[in-house]
């Protein structure tokens, strides 16, 4: 298996941890951040939890202690 990595900074960051010692080479940097990534099932969740409706977002919005502050979009024309 090939793995690319495309991110000059991932690349520079993992370079770097792996010369102070804290990872002897890529794959023990994988099997770290595989380990303690939490397990698909409890990620992001499928499509019936995309299927939110507006409810949970103004009940959360009630309920914030920043009530005082104005989320309403002030109209902005665009320069034509």
């Amino acid at each position: 298996m090939t793995i690319e990595i495309h991110r000059p900074e991932l690349e520079a960051l993992i370079l770097e941890r792996m010369k102070s010692g804290a990872f002897r080479d890529v794959e023990d940097v994988l099997m770290q951040a595989l380990k303690s990534a939490p397990p698909p099932a409890e990620s992001a969740g499928g499509p019936e939890e995309w299927a939110h409706t507006g409810a949970e977002l103004i009940a959360a919005m009630q309920a914030s202690p920043y009530q005082d502050i104005d989320l309403t979009p002030q109209p902005y024309r665009l320069p034509v």
